[in-house]
């Protein structure tokens, strides 16, 4: 019998605010699902789209971007560089034919633990609902990507 489908979920994450959020989970034994593989960024003002696209590459199905809310930035800008580096990718990962619900975009600080939990659920949940993310090896085959 076939094991029911689970999603890989890359996340790119800030180190000062949402890997600390992602922490404080973990350390009040805040239950999530374990589908989540965290990558941790100095900022995610440095998120760049390639890391979206090698992320589908190597096996996610799902990506959540999450850095600092706006104006608690470690590095004072960062965040809005982010935010406005998400409109760009949007429109890229539309063109590619990539469903816009397998990237979800988020800001989580280090003392919303909980949000985190409910973040990760959500988008597993969604995810899982998607099936698993084959488009990328169309897209190598056509030689798209």
């Amino acid at each position: 019998m076939a094991k029911p489908f689970e999603p890989k979920i890359t996340a790119f994450v800030c180190n000062w605010c949402t890997y600390a959020g992602a922490d404080l989970t973990g350390t009040s034994r805040i239950k999530y699902q374990p589908n989540i593989r965290i990558i941790r960024l100095p900022c995610t003002g440095r998120i760049d789209f390639m890391l979206l696209q090698k992320a589908f590459a190597r096996g996610a199905d799902g990506i959540i971007v999450s850095g600092c809310h706006p104006n608690d930035c470690h590095y004072s800008s960062g965040n809005y560089h982010a935010r406005r580096r998400w409109m760009v990718f949007n429109d890229l990962m539309e063109f590619m034919g990539v469903d816009g619900r397998r990237v979800t975009f988020s800001w989580v600080s280090a003392a919303e633990g909980t949000k985190w939990a409910a973040l990760v659920n959500e988008v597993t949940d969604a995810v899982r609902q998607l099936g698993p993310y084959t488009e990328y090896q169309r897209l190598i085959g056509a030689g798209v990507a």
